[in-house]
């Protein structure tokens, strides 16, 4: 069941044509799904031919075939990681059962309520990025913000399959409402938080796809461990495609880097405003950057304490971050965990039972993470024999959820009155002023093989193809 059907009018490894009623009732939503494209896709982009990715199995070896491809006719499907034979329940109340194959009733809220959640934030990227295409740095990047648009409109399709085929009447009218919902309008906002915050500039883009995507890695991990088998194995499927949502990401911020030190290097100049002149994006912005992306990811972990987090794991709906690798007894009754907590203006660790604190446990497991890439961005900036280096703020950072939403930490952990804050928030956070200055560098470069000024080429091609060539075709 690995083979995807591409005869069909959805493509899938599901076996769709064998349910008829499932059939048509996706196609019923699939109209609806391209006028959604159509109105908050890329914009000015559905006639772009465009080198893109488009898996023919679910196997490592079928997921990545490559040609010229109209956006709108992209083969968006339903795509599900092979199945394991005799899979069992590996934490928590049911450990040692057979996983699931239907949605058991008394789990059946909880899970709808996980699958929209998800299935939320992939529309909502696309709409965050719909005019970034207008103002790429190159025919490479534009091509990469297309991918992964592209792909967020398949994970959008794997949560609605997970919907229509499970969940019934309510499934369906979830899966109408996410195409109703708009990333920042007012009175239909996006679920989460961070899906409702605009990308205006590639620097943002390319923060959001290694910081916030990065979410969205650990969140499919811990769900790719669900005791409910077809949400295990979508996520599965959907974590080949994310990885490259964060090289687009990690890579995207290191050009940069990479071009402002060659820059400050050639010039011999440090100074912020020396550094713009030349037209290149000072490493203190990209740290000012850096620091509202982290803070902003780390929220959509949820509050620290969470009744809701210990549901899920001792239901066996959500595991953590590489579940069948820890040591322990996959139960965590008698298990507790350290959170932070602020006790008389000064941050103190707090031990709280950890089936409480799994939000906490993901959202370390990403610092953990973050950490390693921001390492690498390091090595550019001393490779060029530059002192400054990139800093990942203290968590307890410009938090809005949990235990720490609105206390007032310093970028290096330090409690800070609301008046050191008022004065020192332009130093830790973008400006109107460093916005705008970086909205004044994006202007689109569409010459095959050439780049914008504020930003260095990628090492290699995409699929190895030559740097040069046209990765998107403009009709």
């Amino acid at each position: 069941m690995s083979a995807i059907d591409y005869s069909q009018k959805i493509p899938n490894n599901v076996n769709l044509n064998s349910d008829r009623v499932l059939q048509r009732a996706l196609e019923q939503w699939q109209p609806n799904f391209l006028s959604w494209w159509g109105d908050m896709g890329p914009e000015g982009s559905h006639q772009h031919d465009v080198y893109l990715r488009t898996a023919t199995s679910a196997e490592p070896s079928g997921w990545a075939h490559f040609d010229y491809v109209k956006m709108p006719d992209y083969r968006w499907g339903i795509f599900l990681s092979p199945q394991v034979q005799d899979r069992k329940i590996h934490f928590g109340e049911h450990m040692g059962e057979d996983v699931w194959q239907e949605v058991p009733g008394e789990h059946r809220a909880n899970l709808r309520r996980i699958i929209v959640t998800q299935g939320d934030t992939e529309p909502a990227s696309v709409e965050q990025q719909r005019h970034l295409g207008l103002t790429a740095p190159s025919l490479y990047d534009l091509r990469n913000l297309f991918q992964i648009n592209v792909e967020e409109g398949r994970h959008l399709w794997a949560m609605v399959y997970l919907l229509h085929r499970y969940f019934g009447r309510d499934g369906r009218e979830e899966a109408d409402a996410l195409l109703q919902r708009r990333s920042g309008q007012e009175d239909n906002p996006r679920i989460l938080g961070a899906f409702n915050e605009q990308t205006p500039d590639w620097l943002a883009f390319f923060m959001f796809t290694y910081f916030t995507d990065r979410d969205g890695k650990f969140q499919l991990c811990a769900l790719a461990e669900s005791s409910f088998d077809p949400l295990a194995r979508t996520t599965k499927f959907m974590l080949t495609e994310e990885a490259h949502h964060m090289f687009v990401g990690e890579s995207g911020v290191s050009r940069v880097i990479a071009r402002t030190c060659e820059l400050m290097k050639k010039h011999n100049v440090e100074a912020p405003d020396q550094v713009r002149a030349l037209g290149a994006i000072d490493l203190q912005t990209i740290q000012r950057y850096l620091n509202f992306h982290y803070s902003v990811t780390l929220d959509l972990f949820g509050a620290d304490q969470s009744s809701n987090a210990a549901t899920f794991y001792n239901t066996g709906l959500k595991g953590r971050y590489e579940e069948t690798k820890r040591g322990d007894d996959h139960l965590l009754k008698d298990r507790g965990y350290k959170i932070l907590n602020v006790v008389d203006g000064k941050l103190v660790e707090k031990e709280v039972p950890m089936l409480n604190a799994l939000n906490e446990v993901l959202r370390d497991d990403f610092i953990k993470d973050s950490e390693a890439g921001v390492g690498r961005w390091n090595k550019v900036i001393e490779k060029a024999g530059l002192p400054f280096r990139l800093t990942v703020p203290h968590k307890a950072f410009n938090r809005q959820i949990g235990t720490l939403s609105g206390v007032r930490i310093a970028p290096d952990g330090r409690p800070v009155s609301q008046e050191e804050w008022n004065a020192k928030a332009s130093e830790w956070m973008p400006t109107a002023a460093d916005r705008a200055y970086v909205a004044s560098l994006m202007g689109r470069v569409v010459e095959p093989g050439q780049y914008a000024n504020w930003i260095s080429a990628p090492l290699s091609g995409i699929n190895k193809q030559p740097l040069d060539i046209p990765y998107v075709r403009f009709n």
